[in-house]
């Protein structure tokens, strides 16, 4: 098979559809397998394990060995680092690691096997392989809410109920939109209990929020997610960033005593790259322009959240094309090693420099950072860590979606 017809293109996508539109969730992966097949392919989907280190294949009653992969040091690994199809080979088949999207959030890859002798670099098979994986991408995404088999295959230890409750009110890791790629990761992933964020971009405004509660329990995640409620309550009540630090104020002094966060609330206009923030007694924001760490935002200053009368102008920081605002939690500068040597602000803006070097992509940068940040301290954080970044204007909004297929393994 060297080409591809309409009607074999039409036939694929919609045995996708018809046979996901009433499967259970943890049936997908046969779905998915049998739709690949019209067009005489295999299918195995691979989901990033939460603390992205490891894609876990899904089952799909097949009988086959399944075999996690490294998302360091395999072919699938590099397929769902780049953001691009990787070219591989099995049994004499042509195979393809594709990566696995929702939109521009990183899922997983897709494992694509061909019968012998398709061509590739055809434009209907790139196109085709194109429009089944990111509607898998999204069947996936669509489903994951009312189940809890995609969750647990992503799980790389048992969450705390704490950490259950903040990863519920999370939106997803990384949204991207012609102006602007917001996205954020936080550790660890089974035990975060008082760091949580929340963004959203709505006519010509990117709205962005990290908070981190005091203490380190269940007490810290309550607190978290009141903030964040507040928050949100706040933006579509349409208030501004003084009325929105007000409001969460007001929430956290209605729940109870002892109920602080330093918090961090703001918005960008996409059209003018105007950044107005409120720092509410957290760390200062980095801003990363043209690949180095040029200035911290210090401006915005008032006391931490959960305290009466306490409001403040926004500060404001104008943007230039390709600049990255970095917010950030005191457990990445704060982790320790057993030396206890801090890791430290300089560990954190090299890193930030280094990435932007390379060229990576912000979830990728995240990806690098929280597992230096983990390694310093042995993997054992004593405190939650998290970072969401903010690119405007840059390559990155241009280079989420994923590529073509390459015309050689590597």
């Amino acid at each position: 098979m060297t080409d591809l017809s309409e009607a074999a293109a039409l036939e694929q996508l919609t045995s996708l559809l018809d046979g996901a539109h009433l499967a259970a969730p943890d049936a997908t992966p046969g779905v998915v397998a049998a739709a690949a097949a019209t067009l005489g392919w295999s299918a195995r989907i691979y989901l990033v394990d939460y603390n992205q280190r490891f894609l876990v294949p899904l089952p799909i009653g097949d009988g086959a060995e399944l075999v996690t992969e490294d998302v360091d040091a395999t072919l699938a690994g590099r397929a769902f680092r780049s953001i691009a199809p990787v070219l591989g080979a099995a049994d004499g088949r042509p195979r393809l690691w594709v990566p696995l999207l929702d939109g521009v959030e990183r899922l997983g890859v897709i494992e694509l096997r061909f019968r012998a002798g398709t061509d590739l670099e055809s434009v209907r098979i790139v196109d085709q392989i194109r429009w089944f994986s990111h509607l898998v991408g999204h069947l996936i995404a669509a489903k994951s809410p009312y189940s809890d088999n995609f969750h647990i295959a992503r799980l790389a230890g048992q969450r705390t109920v704490a950490s259950e409750l903040i990863w519920a009110q999370l939106p997803p890791l990384t949204v991207a939109c012609h102006d602007l790629v917001i996205s954020g990761l936080l550790e660890p992933a089974e035990q975060v209990a008082g760091d949580v964020f929340d963004y959203a971009v709505e006519a010509g405004i990117a709205h962005v929020a990290m908070f981190d509660a005091t203490g380190h329990d269940l007490h810290s995640s309550v607190i978290g997610s009141l903030a964040l409620g507040a928050f949100r309550n706040g933006r579509r009540r349409s208030e501004d960033l003084s009325q929105t630090a007000a409001r969460v104020d007001d929430t956290l002094i209605e729940y109870g005593l002892d109920t602080y966060a330093t918090g961090v609330i703001g918005n960008i206009d996409l059209a003018s790259g105007t950044f107005r923030y409120v720092n509410a007694g957290h760390l200062s924001p980095l801003l990363l322009r043209a690949g180095k760490v040029v200035k911290s935002l210090d401006g915005g200053r008032r006391i931490m959240l959960g305290f009466p009368g306490r409001s403040v102008e926004p500060a404001e920081e104008h943007l230039e094309p390709g600049d990255v605002v970095v917010i950030y939690t005191d457990g990445v500068v704060e982790a320790r090693d057993k030396a206890r040597e801090f890791f430290g602000l300089d560990r954190l803006i090299d890193l930030l420099e280094r990435s932007a070097a390379e060229h990576r992509r912000p979830p990728e940068t995240l990806r690098g950072l929280i597992h230096r940040v983990l390694d310093h301290q042995g993997g054992l954080l004593q405190d939650d860590a998290s970072v969401v970044l903010l690119a405007w204007k840059s390559d990155s909004a241009q280079q989420m979606t994923a590529a073509g297929v390459p015309s050689s393994e590597g």
